[in-house]
């Protein structure tokens, strides 16, 4: 089932999902057209059959700037993970009822490191505890992958679930590399 709607610039460049009504009041409005329809489904009303939009694409040019930076936030940082605890490897599902995913900075802010995506990582409550506020070396921790600042379209779309449709237009404007990083990554994966 589509939860949402691709909705393009006026560029084809993918620009957010927008929930099925405001991609349909976007399209009766004349502010976008349908570039791609579910043939099988339509939506009705009492004078008005359309069909059920999966991309939209805007008539009109948005600039969107591209040097923006998302703050760390734990649904993006848990998404560029993988749900995975950077520690030991287990994922969301493998954790025990008390246990959970939490953000560890890899230099505690109270040893004078940053909330930034290059110093946090996501690590299981246990880990994250044995850890406390030492350095890796202290501790004899290691992590399975060094924290990086992730390309703000894996961002952008970390916990939306695409259609294969929909990622079609994610690879012609992005490219093959970042479609296979949506796919690589369980949280990211085309529906």
């Amino acid at each position: 089932m589509t939860v949402g709607c691709l909705a393009l610039n006026a560029s084809y460049e993918p620009l957010t999902m927008v929930p099925l009504k405001r991609a349909l009041r976007l399209v009766i409005d004349g502010k976008a057209e349908i570039v791609e329809a579910d043939a099988d489904r339509a939506v009705r009303a009492e004078r008005l059959a359309v069909p059920r939009p999966l991309v939209i694409r805007l008539r009109k040019f948005i600039h969107v700037p591209r040097r923006f930076r998302r703050q760390v936030t734990n649904t993006f940082l848990f998404a560029r993970d993988g749900y995975k605890c950077m520690y030991c490897g287990r994922t969301q599902y493998e954790l025990r009822p008390r246990e959970a995913l939490t953000r560890d900075h890899v230099i505690p802010i109270s040893r004078g490191g940053l909330n930034v995506w290059t110093n946090v990582v996501t690590a299981c409550s246990p880990c994250n505890t044995r850890k406390s506020n030492h350095l890796l070396a202290e501790c004899g921790m290691h992590l399975l992958q060094e924290p990086t600042e992730p390309h703000f379209v894996h961002l952008a779309w970390a916990v939306r679930r695409l259609t294969p449709t929909q990622a079609r237009y994610i690879k012609l404007f992005y490219g093959e590399g970042v479609v296979r990083e949506l796919a690589r990554n369980p949280a990211l994966r085309a529906s």
